[in-house]
């Protein structure tokens, strides 16, 4: 299998980061089915060519490749999700990309810690009172 460098990603060029819904869909989870634990969300990003990147997963995966999402995230770093599944829908505001994407569940424990050193600096805040 030989890899063209730009056919097996679809880069974000400008905008904020992508929002990750995790999802719980059956037909979903299907694709995360193996040995390791991964979760599954939905990211919708806006496109002026959404058949041809769909195409371009299909071409990827028909080779066993695997594509990748790639981005910048809030603090401006780079970052790559690998795509589970595409679909390009047309909306009155023009493209737009649907992509389902694998994450490891650390990816999702970095938030949640943030979110707990948050409680606990509010519950400091309320003792003080």
């Amino acid at each position: 299998m030989t890899k063209n460098n730009l056919e097996d990603k679809i880069t974000i060029i400008e905008g904020p980061p992508p929002v990750f819904e995790p999802i719980e869909d059956g037909w979903a989870l299907g694709l995360t089915e193996g040995p390791f634990l991964f979760d599954m969300s939905l990211t919708q990003v806006r496109t002026f060519n959404g058949p041809e990147l769909v195409e371009r997963c299909h071409r990827m995966w028909k080779e066993n490749g695997v594509i990748h999402l790639h981005y910048r995230n809030e603090m401006g770093v780079e970052e790559k999700v690998p795509i589970m599944a595409a679909r390009s829908i047309e909306t009155d505001e023009g493209q737009v990309l649907l992509l389902w994407t694998r994450h490891t569940p650390e990816d999702y424990e970095d938030f949640d810690d943030l979110d707990d050193d948050d409680d606990e600096d509010e519950e400091e805040d309320d003792a003080e009172v």
